[in-house]
């Protein structure tokens, strides 16, 4: 029963893989609710399966998988591939700058994906942590300007090997409770935009600003602390 539970995880992670061509799909149709629920489900997989993996010792008992290596592979997929594909085609920018903007995600979060400086001691993460996905929903959900867009895809690709933190919700110790909250907050108002169609009203789109404000930049203010206290 053991063994079973431990694959029954590492299957749990693979399908996040199913989920990541699903929404490929749904890019192909223009179906931005099937791309983003999709994007969502895999996004809140990635959220227990590391937890689940842990209680239930999988390194130990099934030595020779590599679930790290799985995780990776789901990841980029979900985080980086899929969001290069909507940053391409969902119409935030013209051709052929959607394109080379889309290249731009794939080549920066494979880079930042075999960066084993990602993590700092607190479990943040360094640089821009390669949440395309978080991104390219914000920009389909606002459709700022292209020039904005574009200026938002390049800053986080600069930032990507940044020696800035990005907080981590779940193991970053300090402010969890906050950040927790704020993180499921979050979630709740993506899932009111998702089912509005991507066209939610004025309310949902301030709350949602403030606080994917707060999750930008809280690890920043948190390492400035930091610092500080020890000068």
């Amino acid at each position: 029963m053991s063994r079973l539970a431990v694959w029954a995880v590492h299957l749990l992670t693979a399908s996040g893989a199913a989920l990541a061509l699903i929404a490929a799909i749904g890019v192909a149709r223009a179906d931005w609710k099937l791309v983003f629920l999709s994007l969502g489900a895999a996004l809140i997989i990635d959220g227990i399966d590391g937890t689940l993996a842990r209680r239930l010792h999988v390194k130990e008992r099934v030595p020779w998988f590599d679930g790290g290596t799985l995780d990776f592979v789901v990841d980029y997929a979900t985080y980086v591939f899929v969001p290069a594909m909507i940053v391409a085609e969902a119409g935030i920018a013209s051709q052929p700058a959607a394109t080379i903007a889309g290249i731009v995600v794939v080549i920066m979060g494979a880079l930042y994906f075999a960066d084993k400086r990602m993590k700092t001691p607190e479990q943040a993460f360094r640089g821009f942590p390669a949440i395309w996905n978080t991104l390219v929903f914000l920009l389909v959900a606002y459709r700022p300007p292209e020039i904005v867009s574009l200026a938002a895809i390049v800053a986080a690709a600069a930032l990507t090997f940044a020696p800035i933190d990005f907080i981590h919700p779940i193991r970053v110790v300090r402010l969890r409770p906050v950040t927790l909250t704020a993180t499921v907050a979050w979630a709740v108002l993506a899932g009111i935009t998702v089912f509005s169609d991507m066209r939610p009203g004025v309310p949902i789109l301030v709350a949602l600003g403030i606080v994917s404000f707060y999750l930008a930049t809280i690890g920043i203010v948190l390492q400035v602390l930091r610092l500080k206290g020890r000068g």
